[in-house]
């Protein structure tokens, strides 16, 4: 069982390498030997996008807003007994705001999406007063904010049902 942020992202970033060996192999074939459309496609992949925003430089990229962070070294939701003996699992959505300090409002939490199992809401609402969170940032500064926390109930040995 966990409360995370994040998750898997992306499509693990294989057409880079697709595009490097491309080019590679290209490289080393004579002009002559290249079919006319490959060439067609090589040549238009190379122009630049006019919509690509170009960053300065010399200048880092700077992030100016960071959502709050999750700092609670163990999770405080404890999944229902009654379910965890039959290994159902799911996910809970809650909508939680946390003020400038990271502390969490109880009263502005809600479910945002239900698990399917009223007992597995009930556990997480019942640990967001246990949640410890470092506070949003805005250009550095801490902020108030609103932001969708989901609460996963996991069962060690897989194979449970999750709606």
């Amino acid at each position: 069982m966990a409360y995370e942020t994040g998750g898997q992202g992306g499509q693990g970033g294989q057409g880079g390498k697709l595009r490097v060996r491309l080019f590679r192999l290209v490289r080393r074939v004579r002009p002559s030997c290249i079919p006319l459309g490959v060439m067609l496609a090589m040549a238009a992949c190379s122009r630049p996008d006019p919509n690509t925003v170009r960053l300065p430089e010399n200048q880092p990229a700077r992030r100016s807003d960071d959502p709050p962070v999750a700092v609670n070294a163990v999770t405080p939701v404890e999944y229902p007994p009654a379910l965890f003996a039959r290994g159902i699992e799911g996910r809970v959505l809650l909508m939680l705001f946390v003020d400038s300090t990271g502390h969490v409002s109880q009263e502005s939490t809600r479910v945002a999406e239900s698990s399917g199992y009223p007992a597995l809401d009930s556990a997480a609402l019942a640990a967001v007063p246990r949640f410890r969170f470092a506070p949003a940032l805005r250009n550095g500064a801490p902020v108030a904010a609103s932001f969708m926390q989901p609460v996963h109930f996991r069962h060690p040995q897989a194979g449970g049902t999750t709606p």
